[in-house]
C-alpha cells in the first residue's frame, strides 16, 4: 500500500510540473491532485524534495536495468537518456530549480553504477585495487554526466545515439588500459 501511495504521490508531482514550475508547487497541490491528506504526503516524504529524491532512485533506476556490461553498457546509457526523454518535463523543471541536485545524484550514481559494473567485468584476473577501479568509474561518471547535463540544458534537441557514439569512439579501449595501467603501477 505504502508504495502505492509514494508513485501516486510522484504521478501527482509529474502531472503538476508538466502545468508550471517547480518552485510554484506546494505539498497542497500534490495532496489534492492525489486526493490524499497532508498527513499522508508527510507519512511518506518529508518534503517535496524528498519525493523527488524518491523518484529519482527508486523510480528511475528502473531506466538502467542489468546493462551494465563491456558488450551493453552502450544501452544502458541509452536508457538512461530514454528515461529523460520519456520525463521530460519533470527533468527540466527539476534541472532548473533547487531539485536540481537530486537529478545530478541519480545521473551520477546511475553513471557509476554502470561503469563500476563494465570495470569489474573487464578487471576480471588482473590484480587492480578497488579504489583504483572505483577512480577509474567516477573519472569516466563525471564526463558521462557531464555530456548529459549539457544535453539537457541545451533543450535535449540531439540524438542521444550521437552522443553515445562519440563517447563509445573517444573511450574505445580506454578502460582496459586503464587497468592495464593500474596493474602495472602496483607491482611497485
Amino acid at each position: 500500500m505504502a508504495q502505492t501511495t509514494k508513485k501516486a504521490l510522484a504521478a501527482s508531482l509529474k502531472k503538476l510540473l508538466s502545468q508550471k514550475s517547480m518552485d510554484k508547487i506546494t505539498v497542497i497541490d500534490i495532496v489534492e491532485d492525489c486526493e490524499v491528506n497532508r498527513q499522508t504526503f508527510y507519512y511518506h516524504f518529508k518534503d517535496i524534495y524528498d519525493l523527488v529524491e524518491w523518484i529519482y532512485t527508486v523510480e528511475a533506476s528502473k531506466a538502467l536495468g542489468d546493462k551494465k556490461t563491456y558488450d551493453t553498457w552502450q544501452q544502458g546509457f541509452m536508457n538512461i537518456f530514454n528515461y529523460v526523454l520519456e520525463n521530460k518535463s519533470f527533468v527540466k523543471n527539476t534541472y532548473h530549480s533547487l531539485s536540481r541536485e537530486h537529478l545530478e545524484n541519480y545521473l551520477y550514481n546511475e553513471t557509476y553504477n554502470l561503469l563500476i559494473g563494465v570495470i569489474e567485468e573487464k578487471a576480471a584476473g588482473m590484480n587492480v585495487r578497488e579504489e583504483d577501479k572505483a577512480f577509474i568509474a567516477h573519472f569516466y561518471k563525471y564526463a558521462f554526466v557531464g555530456l548529459v547535463l549539457e544535453w539537457i540544458g541545451r533543450g535535449m534537441k540531439e540524438d542521444p545515439t550521437t552522443i553515445i557514439e562519440r563517447v563509445s569512439i573517444v573511450t574505445h579501449g580506454d578502460i582496459i588500459k586503464s587497468l592495464e595501467n593500474f596493474k602495472t603501477h602496483n607491482k611497485f
